[in-house]
């Protein structure tokens, strides 16, 4: 029987319409803003800090956590064509490799961070208690787990946990935490996806999505009772987890 995962993996950056990874470095700047309030909020302040980004796809958060000064972050992707996108790209440190293997290789305690960037939700299920147990056993003591993925609390949310053939899976805060808080890490803190304003067009849609998360904010208050503004409507969401 052939693994499906293996078939599209091999494809996957242009078994698509549009190729997942752009032509030059110039082709990142819609996603800097993000990656870069990412990495300000929830890296590890300490730029020394030892960081490993599983399916890290072409190395778009590698380059932009370099720029930043972190010296030591490296990545790992299961696809052959996002490896060679990041070699063509000039984004050093990205290595084709199985997440689960690459884990394994790694000394107890060994990071200060990990990194699952659309990732998690390609895991099934009865994955999910191994790969958890591997995460914990490799970072360091208060060590975090940058986690970003599907959001099924969302309006959209299948829209995104039917995106891509290989996900198996989305998440909602709640399930998130379950997963995190019965593996013993110490904390889950949610965050939602909302444009970045770095100029007039992206200030037009943040101030466009606090109006539209209000009125899904209203419905879901009306429907039940619920009044707690922490709800998460983005169609993914961020989740750092502390051990």
């Amino acid at each position: 029987m052939h693994d499906y995962r293996t078939r599209i993996y091999a494809h996957y950056v242009n078994a698509r319409q549009k190729s997942l990874a752009p032509e030059t470095l110039e082709g990142l700047k819609p996603r800097v803003p993000f990656l870069r309030k990412l990495m300000r909020r929830h890296f590890p302040p300490d730029r020394e800090a030892a960081i490993l980004d599983l399916g890290c796809g072409y190395g778009a958060l590698i380059h932009v956590a370099r720029e930043a000064g972190y010296r030591h972050i490296r990545g790992v992707d299961g696809s052959p064509e996002q490896v060679a996108a990041a070699q063509r790209l000039g984004i050093a440190g990205v290595q084709q490799g199985d997440a689960m293997e690459t884990l394994a290789g790694e000394p107890n305690g060994s990071l200060d961070c990990v990194v699952f960037f659309d990732l998690i939700e390609h895991f099934k299920k009865d994955e999910l208690i191994g790969l958890v147990d591997a995460v914990y056993r490799v970072l360091k003591p208060a060590g975090r787990w940058i986690i970003h993925t599907p959001n099924a609390e969302s309006p959209f949310g299948m829209r995104m946990r039917y995106w891509d053939l290989t996900h198996e899976l989305a998440f909602t805060r709640t399930s998130l935490a379950q997963l995190m808080l019965s593996s013993d890490f110490s904390k889950v803190n949610c965050f939602e996806d909302q444009p970045v304003p770095h100029g007039v067009k992206s200030t037009v849609r943040w101030l466009l999505w606090q109006c539209i998360r209000n009125i899904w904010w209203v419905y879901v208050a009306a429907e039940t009772g619920d009044t707690g503004r922490d709800a998460i409507f983005s169609q993914n969401f961020l989740c750092v987890v502390f051990k």
